[in-house]
């Protein structure tokens, strides 16, 4: 199959990174959106992972007459309830950066105990053609604990004070390269390659 391009709708430079090294070698180009300056914001009001990431792939698919991709995730964390879930990118407010949210979830962890500490992240994906019809869904989760302190650099979000448990490493302690067959995303565009390739080949005939 010759190479098919596909708008991931995010503007978030790691997250469009990440997508675009798990779909390279499948010949999917992915373009940001920040290539598009023109596309207006998303509201993300979705109760769920799942009604964001449709909602975001249909109204982009349809401003740009492009398939796209629309892919909502976060942390659910049990001790608060599975907060901070859809609200993670903007958990502490207006004007939210990873730094200020990091630091209000180990501000409201502060009095729970290590064994309580249990979280997980959630991925939606959901494709929608170039006329805005959502075509494939997947969803998958990555399991972990939340630390005390933040360590390591690497990823974004919640990554620095998420412990991979079996390697005893955050997401921000591993490589790119290791994250990419562990994470929540990871598994979701694992499931999800295989018949988005093939979605893609069918409709290019």
């Amino acid at each position: 199959m010759a190479e098919t391009q596909i708008v991931l709708a995010s503007r978030n430079r790691k997250k469009s990174e990440e997508v675009a090294r798990l779909l390279a070698p499948h010949g999917v180009s992915v373009r940001s959106l920040a290539e598009f300056p023109g596309v207006p914001e998303v509201v993300e009001d979705g109760a769920t992972f799942a009604e964001n990431a449709a909602k975001k792939a249909c109204q982009v698919a349809r401003h740009l007459r492009m398939w796209t991709i629309g892919e909502d995730s976060g942390l659910v964390v049990d001790a608060l309830g599975g907060r901070p879930g859809v609200y993670s990118a903007r958990y502490s407010g207006p004007g939210a950066t990873d730094e200020a949210n990091n630091a209000k979830l180990l501000q409201e962890l502060a009095d729970v105990p290590d064994e309580k500490r249990t979280a997980h992240y959630v991925c939606h994906v959901a494709v929608a053609d170039s006329e805005g019809e959502v075509r494939l869904r997947v969803e998958a989760t990555c399991n972990g604990r939340i630390l005390r302190e933040l360590r390591g650099t690497n990823g974004f979000g919640y990554d620095p004070c998420f412990l991979i448990p079996e390697y005893h490493r955050t997401f921000g302690e591993l490589s790119p390269v290791v994250k990419d067959v562990l994470s929540h995303r990871a598994r979701a565009f694992e499931r999800l390659v295989p018949r988005l390739v093939t979605l893609l080949r069918r409709e290019s005939r």
